[in-house]
């Protein structure tokens, strides 16, 4: 009977990963705009996302938060569009749409089903040249920013203490500038600000085109060469040049208190290595370390801290590396009651320790693999997550190819690989801890 449920577990396993297989194309026209095309016919639905491969770190300096005002102006009026009209569009013919800014990029996206394409590519394209903007507008989103600046980073003090910890993180890449932008900065964002990002960035050669759903690539292309091939390639577009990180040779802490603290905790980030294309064994290893360490209720920080000792309520690590350059691997800890922040630091650099020296259990490297791999299949069900995977990885310099392999460099990364990534990453001098807590009370 054992063999029997292995058996069908085998089956089982390579039955869904046949299904996860994603049916992709990718071509570029001929103004530089790059095109992805995922096929999935189990719903009449459609994704449409423009990816512009610009985001906050391609700001110039003092103009913080100009690249997320910009996303919101964009729901503003065109030449053929009135303001909130194409929102109002998506909506009335039962579609949802919404957009998203990151360091990296900026994405516009809209789902609907699939035999509305034509009306979303064509309102897309209209909003990549044809913005206009009067001093009213400005005024008016640039008030609406601030106030989610507001709610979302000032009352928050966990927001504003890990905007804090990355500023400390980044010595001198504009990564350590908050993507909704520095306060006193954003207050002064106008319209020169926002239409000189706008031309320099909105362009087909600076923008990916990913549609996923219930379509075919003959008909996409057509429609893509329709509606965006005849818009023309900027032929100022900057190379996309930032400052880079010296060398760290300082290990940072940082302390912050805040009345509003309910809980303290500790959180650590270490400057690591980005997910290169052709070169992604690295970035894999790091995955993986993260999650073996922290990244669920079996992972070594968690049974050691909260279940063996009891020292901690929760616990989490994680690598962010599908970014243009350098990102982070991190961790977090948030100490029991009756345990200081001191204790419970010291308590998770004691496990990091023995990890670095007894090595991974390879046993739970093959349980963890196989959840990944579950994860991602289950995934395959949703069109907006495919298409979200291919546009967030060729946004920030990987390519089809790239995405398409990654599942299997995850497969053969070895634990010789995750405990040398570990060693390399792991290091004082490239880290910054801080401590978020209320106030002492003094009597």
């Amino acid at each position: 009977m054992r063999s029997l449920m292995s058996a069908l577990v085998v089956s089982f396993a390579l039955t869904f990963t046949a299904q996860a297989d994603e049916h992709v194309s990718n071509f570029t026209l001929d103004n530089g705009m790059e095109v992805v095309v995922i096929e999935d016919t189990r719903a009449p639905v459609v994704v449409q996302m423009v990816w512009y491969k610009a985001g906050s770190a391609d700001e110039l300096p003092g103009a913080s938060g100009v690249a997320h005002f910009l996303e919101h102006l964009l729901f503003k009026g065109t030449d053929t569009l009135a303001p909130g009209e194409l929102s109002a569009t998506v909506a009335r013919n039962g579609g949802s749409d919404n957009a998203f800014t990151s360091y990296d990029y900026t994405a516009y996206f809209q789902r609907v089903a699939a035999d509305r394409l034509e009306l979303m590519m064509r309102m897309e394209a209209d909003r990549m040249v044809n913005i206009r903007l009067s001093d009213d507008d400005i005024l008016t989103e640039r008030d609406v920013v601030i106030e989610e600046r507001n709610q979302r980073t000032e009352n928050d003090p966990g927001a504003l203490f890990r905007e804090q910890r990355r500023a400390a993180q980044y010595l001198n890449h504009r990564y350590g500038v908050p993507i909704i932008g520095w306060q006193n900065e954003m207050v002064s964002l106008d319209l020169d600000d926002a239409l000189t990002y706008y031309r320099t960035n909105y362009a087909p050669n600076n923008a990916i085109l990913v549609v996923a759903g219930d379509v075919r690539p003959d008909e996409v292309r057509a429609l893509a060469e329709t509606y965006y091939g005849a818009i023309p390639a900027n032929p100022d577009l900057p190379e996309r040049a930032r400052p880079q990180e010296p060398r760290q040779m300082a290990e940072r802490r940082l302390l912050m208190e805040d009345p509003r603290v309910a809980q303290p905790y500790i959180s650590r980030s270490y400057l690591a290595p980005e997910r290169d294309p052709g070169n992604q064994e690295k970035a894999a290893a790091l995955t993986l370390l993260g999650e073996l360490l922290g990244g669920s209720s079996t992972s070594v920080l968690n049974q050691r801290l909260q279940f063996d000792q009891k020292l901690v309520v929760q616990t989490g690590a994680w690598y962010s590396g599908t970014s243009v350059d350098d990102g982070t691997f991190n961790f977090f800890v948030v100490p029991a009651a009756g345990v200081t922040l001191q204790q419970a630091e010291d308590a998770m650099d004691a496990v990091l320790t023995e990890f670095l020296e007894t090595g991974v259990d390879e046993a739970q490297l093959d349980r963890l693999k196989m959840q990944l791999r579950a994860a991602r299949i289950y995934s395959s069900d949703d069109v907006s997550a495919i298409a979200n995977r291919y546009g967030r990885a060729l946004a920030v310099g990987l390519t089809v190819e790239d995405v398409q392999a990654w599942p299997d460099i995850l497969e053969a990364t070895t634990p010789k690989q995750i405990m040398q990534a570990a060693r390399e990453v792991l290091v004082d001098s490239n880290s910054v801890t801080g401590w978020l807590t209320a106030p002492e009370v003094t009597q």
